[in-house]
């Protein structure tokens, strides 16, 4: 069981999509924030010292649709949000973190901009069908995310994608996104690892008072996954499911538990706290299942040069020995 020691850095928490079930997102005028570049590095800095390899930049999509954040990153000197987590790459990986970035649907020459700073990237598909929760969510149209993560596959992006299970969708809807993103792994080769993510209620949404997926659901469709794609990389984030369920679910086939912070919360689900990677050790242990640690790029994608940047290769190798990954 692999996973990355991450420091979570969450950007802003403005966006141009308001799904229904997202606790995440603000609007201007209640609580959003947009972190300065100070900021953002004071977080990273701390958990550089605490041993994290990954900083993972966290953010609304395209936040410069409202005219504040528009003004205050031309006060900066940037001309947009992509610029912006540009220069927040570069000025992490300086203090050797490898940033792994989730801005949302992006432009190729966008995507090509991030990936010389970038050691992986990601956007969750989370359903090729058009669900209600997501009426108000220009972003989270399915044809625009597989364009996204096509366009990723292209440039030869290691990348994450996944399934959030429980919001409205079908099991014949959860299948249809697997084969889609076995369809485009199978032609890019370029999809390292797959979230299988359960939608947790959260209070003041339109969808506080949904019921989250049963267990039986995560269960069947991480059974799927591993049936479709038998050499993925399949995750589930362990803050989202209860410690006595992890280990079914590993039999079941999963092999990788994400990114965990002994820094930051998880400002996605705060009132979901990380487990202690002590306890989740000894737990898996008990059960003969070793933890390993790993970085944001997993491997597999480290032994071939095509996954990455001349600017970012130097310091993903120097990382990547230290951890003791094999080289060719």
């Amino acid at each position: 069981m692999s996973f990355s020691r991450s420091v979570f850095l969450p950007v802003t928490n403005l966006c141009r999509n308001n799904c229904s079930y997202c606790g995440f997102r603000r609007d201007p005028e209640e609580g959003a924030w947009f972190l300065s570049k100070k900021e953002v590095l004071e977080l990273a800095k701390r958990g550089r010292e605490r041993g994290c390899s990954e900083a993972l930049f966290t953010l609304g999509e395209r936040p410069e649709v409202y005219d504040s954040v528009k003004k205050r990153l031309d006060e900066w000197g940037y001309s947009g949000t992509v610029d912006y987590l540009e220069d927040l790459c570069k000025s992490v990986l300086d203090i050797d973190l490898l940033p792994h970035v989730n801005p949302g649907i992006l432009e190729k020459r966008e995507l090509e901009k991030l990936r010389s700073w970038s050691a992986s990237m990601g956007l969750m598909l989370e359903s090729t069908a058009e669900l209600p929760a997501h009426d108000d969510s220009p972003g989270k149209d399915p044809n625009l995310r597989l364009k996204t993560i096509a366009e990723a596959g292209k440039l030869k992006i290691p990348f994450t994608t996944g399934l959030l299970v429980g919001v409205g969708e079908s099991r014949e809807d959860r299948k249809e996104s697997l084969l889609e993103i076995r369809d485009l792994n199978r032609k890019y080769g370029h999809i390292q690892e797959i979230i299988i993510q359960p939608f947790a209620p959260k209070a003041g949404t339109l969808m506080g008072n949904a019921p989250p997926p049963s267990y039986s659901k995560i269960l069947s469709t991480v059974e799927e996954a591993r049936r479709l794609m038998p050499e993925m990389n399949i995750q589930v984030p362990p803050n989202l499911i209860d410690n006595g369920k992890i280990i079914g679910l590993i039999r079941a086939g999963v092999n990788d538990l994400g990114g965990i912070s002994n820094v930051t919360p998880d400002f996605i689900n705060p009132e979901n706290p990380w487990p202690s990677i002590p306890e989740l050790k000894d737990m898996l242990e008990s059960k003969d299942f070793k933890l390993r640690e790993r970085l944001p790029i997993y491997p597999e994608f480290v032994l071939d040069d095509k996954f990455m940047s001349s600017k970012t290769q130097e310091k993903i190798r120097k990382m990547a020995d230290e951890s003791g990954y094999r080289r060719a």
